[in-house]
């Protein structure tokens, strides 16, 4: 089975002219205001699943600061989700600064959401507030016994739209505050995986932590396969697209390139997300 953690998809209107959604919306524009950076509906993902053999995919929004919009998103994940009923796992995603975060997540959860993601601030924002309201949605997700996706990019290397200006240590911090919830950290972690090679209080904070590869091929060598399974194993790793910024095929040839064996591909390309998002119960 072939799961794909992360892709985003939006409604028809925004894909179809999305221009008109730029206003007090900088995130947004700023990733999506080329026409270059690809945008789908739940159609286009679900005939690129047809085509490259993936059974299921984690799929969600973007973190608009309208409250509006992030109504209207999420009520489309939700909409798509039960159309495709078991090809599609919907998760929540809101702007975590926006002071009515929480209650869209928890309305979002107990209308059937797998969880709250791809979380994202990528601005700029007080570090104490942002890791303050990364906390109250933590809280939420606890509460109803689900998964947080998290975007983490790596502190180095060259600039792109998208890339927030937070360290590992702003990314280890929320950790330590959702020790006790599954949080998928996106694009690797930023690297932070390294780190689990030091012992005692990274192998408590990072127990409940998995790692995605979205945009792993712009970012990593395909030996970071390699290393992240050496350092906190395949069980931690879940393949995540990014898409339509790429599809899987990439992936799938980078973890050969990397010389995975059978079981670790196994494991990341899907294994793992079943048993994390529960999927031979609920969706299959």
């Amino acid at each position: 089975m072939k799961i794909d953690v992360h892709t985003h998809i939006f409604p028809p209107e925004v894909v179809s002219n999305r221009e008109a959604f730029f206003d007090n919306e900088p995130a947004f524009r700023l990733l999506y205001g080329s026409p270059k950076a690809k945008i789908v509906t739940a159609e286009g993902l679900i005939t690129m699943m047809d085509e490259l053999g993936i059974d299921v995919a984690v799929t969600f929004g973007f973190p608009w600061e309208s409250m509006e919009m992030t109504k209207r998103h999420n009520d489309y994940i939700l909409e798509s989700a039960a159309k495709y009923d078991g090809r599609l796992i919907p998760l929540a995603c809101v702007f975590p600064l926006t002071k009515e975060a929480e209650f869209e997540v928890a309305r979002c959860l107990e209308s059937g959401a797998m969880g709250a993601g791809e979380l994202a601030i990528y601005g700029e924002a007080s570090t104490d507030e942002a890791i303050a309201a990364y906390g109250r949605i933590a809280d939420v997700v606890r509460r109803h016994g689900k998964v947080m996706l998290i975007h983490a990019n790596e502190p180095i290397g060259h600039s792109y739209p998208g890339k927030a200006p937070y360290g590992l240590a702003f990314y280890y911090e929320i950790l330590k505050r959702c020790a006790d919830v599954p949080v998928i950290l996106a694009h690797w972690g930023g690297g932070i995986f390294f780190f689990g090679s030091l012992k005692k209080e990274v192998d408590n904070v990072f127990k409940n932590t998995y790692f995605d590869t979205a945009a792993s091929p712009f970012l990593y060598k395909p030996c970071v396969y390699k290393l992240a399974c050496q350092i906190v194993g395949a069980d931690r790793i879940l393949l995540g697209t990014d898409y339509p910024l790429l599809k899987p095929d990439k992936y799938f040839s980078e973890m050969n390139a990397a010389g995975l064996t059978s079981e670790e591909k196994e494991k990341i390309s899907g294994l793992n997300a079943v048993e994390l998002f529960n999927i031979r119960k609920n969706r299959l």
